[in-house]
């Protein structure tokens, strides 16, 4: 079986960009941690909220990279001097990664109650004929 790419539609031209988004979302190496949401919050707009307990507004940096939302998160350690006798809190750093599409800026970020919330808008398309002139050859 062969692996159909947007190049083997030949009605579908300059999509090989898409196709490189693709292949690099899936390679962007993100794991479960931390959980995390997407909202559509209008026609427009959306929500990425992630559950980020435990870390403060410093420990979180949030930057576009060649079309792609980067989310990270890195916690000093404050446990040095603890004993503890189960640790079951997750004080780990991570990264999140999200590829954005042509048009979709980052707007604000807000943190509440453990929770980041990234809100991005997408510019509402618009609709444009072209007529193009036909010579003679």
């Amino acid at each position: 079986m062969s692996k159909l790419t947007l190049g083997s539609y030949p009605h579908m031209l300059g999509f090989e960009q898409l196709e490189r988004l693709l292949e690099r979302s899936a390679k962007s190496g993100n794991e479960g941690y931390p959980p995390y949401n997407i909202e559509q919050t209008s026609d427009f707009s959306y929500r990425i909220t992630l559950a980020v307990a435990g870390f403060a507004e410093e420990d979180l940096s949030i930057t576009v990279e060649d079309r792609q939302l980067v989310i990270r998160g890195r916690q000093g350690d404050d446990g040095a001097g603890r004993v503890f006798l189960h640790r079951g809190i997750a004080g780990r750093q991570f990264q999140r990664m999200f590829v954005l599409a042509d048009g979709v800026e980052v707007g604000e970020a807000i943190m509440e109650n453990g929770l980041l919330h990234v809100d991005l808008t997408r510019a509402a398309p618009e609709s444009v004929v072209q007529t193009i002139n036909i010579r003679k050859g």
